[in-house]
């Protein structure tokens, strides 16, 4: 288990498991504390993603409990997306000449200032200049809306130096089908498996 203390967890899962139409995920305990980097490591991609969605708040839990910095997604889900961001697996489908208004519509959906999150944008990109464009641009949209715990499903462990980099101090939560991938992500402590003690 990651050395957050309960009471100061931006993420908690508790026996957080998603069940229907025959795709099952968890259960996953865990709590992640400001600036902690956890990696989670699952028996399949399929259930890595849902996980991913799960710990953003953005698909609700069918059973246990997910509270991001305390907001229940299932009831209060506006304010945790203003506390997670999250970045797919899925690479986004992005031109240069797209990105700049993917960031001004990233900036509009978080009202944030426009010239901030261009700045912003820039600066991020220049820390993420050797990651492709299909995976930093959705980082990059994500982090100008300051969050406080982004949520990466399935990163590209090659990119891992650059996105932690990116990410700083805030806390992280990764997940992924694999123990190496995992450990790319989570360099002060062992990657957390499922199915293991947590």
């Amino acid at each position: 288990m990651p050395n957050a203390t309960a009471a100061m967890a931006l993420l908690r899962m508790r026996n957080a498991a998603f069940s229907a139409g025959g795709v099952e995920a968890g259960p996953v305990t865990l709590d992640v504390g400001p600036g902690e980097q956890t990696a989670l490591v699952l028996s399949s991609a399929r259930e890595a993603g849902i996980v991913a969605l799960l710990a953003a708040g953005i698909v609700k839990a069918t059973s246990g409990s997910v509270l991001i910095d305390e907001y229940d997604p299932r009831v209060q889900s506006v304010h945790c997306k203003r506390i997670a961001a999250f970045v797919p697996y899925e690479p986004l489908p992005l031109s240069s000449s797209d990105f700049a208004r993917y960031i001004a519509y990233r900036a509009a959906l978080w009202n944030v200032e426009p010239i901030y999150a261009q700045t912003v944008a820039s600066l991020l990109l220049r820390k993420l200049d050797d990651v492709h464009e299909a995976f930093a641009y959705p980082l990059v949209g994500a982090l100008i809306a300051r969050p406080k715990l982004v949520v990466l499903d399935r990163p590209p462990p090659a990119y891992a130096s650059r996105i932690l980099a990116a990410v700083g101090k805030r806390a992280l939560f990764s997940t992924h089908a694999g123990a190496a991938a995992a450990r790319a992500f989570s360099p002060s402590a062992a990657a957390i498996s499922a199915g293991g003690a947590r």
